[in-house]
């Protein structure tokens, strides 16, 4: 085997590694969903807490991603990898063994750690890419960037689907603490396969830590989160969200305004004017908004029952897993199809049509939404534009940004994309809430509610179409001159 080769070969054993990390990610987020109301019971709370662990680890994922993203760029993406997985596992290994629901809360936000992982990798990839095609001549970063992106979030699908239905099978047939401990291993073993199989980032940039931006961002992010978080419980009566939510755009300003100071900052903000890479933030904020954010309406309203409300699928709790799952496969095609969409169009083209295919599948809620068929067809084409995006847009960012800030920017596809679903989630809650219907309390979200999700994610994601038509046309490809000399 030549020299060449055998790079490039060594690259793909790379990604067979971290689509092993992205797998176990993919368990973490669909495994204790059908054991909430369990875990509830467990702790002897209302299910109405559980709204907490999610509020917990949108937090941290806020916080920790800008920092780890950063750390990555300064002194290794594997480095930082192995620390956020060692920190997973320790959380999630102290969730089999509480009945506590304050040390729960705290390991299920630490647990949050995982969040990191996509954007690592990523960078992880694209800076291998670099070197071996600037050594060998051979490939082309951004495409082999594209394609490993597209396995990853296949993996991570997958685990998602993986997760979910074996962690409702075994939620019936053993005891609580053994099912919560099956995740929580899985992690350890992702530790070991990162640690012996993944090769670092080449050529970290190194540089003094931005403490003062970390805490300025931080206070920034958990004002934000918090006062959305606050506003979806309290209501939009309530003008303590909306202060705390002021406040935290207003931290903002002088974040950015000390960032621009520094030489090597957290976050170099003179990205987001980069013509290239401003729609693409902007385009995972609105991305959250569906993504993140719509995912729970659309599973209520598949249950609500169209005898009794007048709206709705009524359909049981595994056919709704059924149409769960047929989104989350619509994303593996649709992760996996990029790659070779883009390279027959362009990579700018190809985002466009993804967001469009995201809009498109929504807005056809409005006429088609009476029937399982209806609804299922609309989820598939909402599903092939999302694991486009997923895939598509931190690869896309790793392919503009500056050289030292590829971890940085990948990073901040997930925090700005975590925004937008937070936005989203609280908007959603209040509008279902408006004018809530039905016999058990009125617990039934309302249809105007339903009406009022499907054009916001259709909207934001044609905006977010609009807004990559701006891109520079040969964006996020690979030309000769993009390369960096390695010696």
């Amino acid at each position: 085997m030549s020299a060449p080769t055998a790079r490039l070969g060594a690259l793909l054993g790379i990604v067979g590694f971290l689509a092993v990390v992205e797998f176990t990610s993919g368990i973490i987020q669909g495994y204790y969903t059908p054991m909430l109301t369990d875990i509830a019971r467990h702790l002897g709370v209302h299910d109405a807490d559980v709204n907490w662990l999610e509020g917990s680890q949108l937090m941290l994922s806020a916080l920790v991603v800008p920092a780890f993203a950063k750390l990555g760029d300064m002194i290794g993406h594997k480095r930082m990898l192995l620390i956020s997985t060692a920190l997973t596992a320790a959380a999630s290994l102290a969730l089999p063994f509480t009945d506590s629901f304050t040390v729960f809360l705290v390991a299920w936000a630490l647990q949050g750690f995982y969040v990191v992982w996509l954007p690592l990798e990523v960078a992880l990839i694209w800076a291998r890419a670099r070197a071996i095609v600037a050594r060998t001549g051979q490939g082309a970063p951004s495409a082999l960037t594209a394609k490993a992106a597209g396995v990853l979030v296949a993996a991570l699908e997958a685990g998602a689907i993986t997760g979910a239905l074996v962690g409702g099978a075994l939620v019936d047939a053993l005891p609580l603490w053994i099912v919560l401990l099956v995740p929580a291993l899985a992690i350890v073993v992702c530790f070991f396969v990162i640690l012996f199989g993944v090769d670092e980032s080449p050529y970290p940039a190194g540089g003094v830590f931005d403490t003062t931006g970390l805490v300025l961002v931080s206070l920034a992010l958990v004002a934000l989160t918090g006062g959305l978080s606050l506003l979806r419980l309290n209501g939009a009566g309530d003008p303590l969200p909306w202060l705390v939510v002021g406040a935290g755009l207003a931290l903002l300003i002088p974040f950015a305004l000390w960032e621009l100071r520094r030489a090597d900052p957290l976050i170099d903000v003179r990205m987001f004017r980069n013509p290239a890479l401003w729609p693409v933030f902007l385009t995972a904020g609105l991305f959250g908004v569906s993504v993140l954010g719509a995912q729970a309406p659309l599973s209520t309203f598949a249950r609500t029952d169209p005898a009794v409300h007048g709206y709705g699928l009524g359909t049981a709790g595994f056919t709704t897993s059924l149409l769960i799952g047929f989104y989350l496969v619509a994303m593996i095609v649709g992760a996996l199809l990029f790659p070779m969409l883009a390279r027959r169009i362009t990579p700018r083209r190809a985002l466009v049509l993804a967001a469009a295919c995201v809009g498109v599948g929504f807005l056809l809620f409005l006429p088609l939404h009476d029937s399982y068929v209806q609804v299922t067809a609309n989820m598939l084409l909402v599903g092939l534009g999302s694991g486009a995006l997923v895939a598509a847009l931190p690869a896309a960012a790793a392919a503009a940004a500056p050289e030292a800030q590829t971890g940085v920017a990948t990073g901040l596809t997930n925090s700005v994309k975590t925004v937008g679903g937070a936005i989203a989630s609280c908007v959603f809650g209040i509008a279902l809430l408006g004018g809530a219907t039905g016999a058990a309390g009125g617990t039934a979200g309302s249809f105007a509610g339903y009406v009022t999700v499907w054009v916001v994610c259709g909207a934001t994601a044609l905006l977010a179409a609009a807004a990559l038509l701006l891109v520079p046309r040969q964006a996020f490809t690979d030309r000769p001159a993009d390369l960096p000399i390695v010696v």
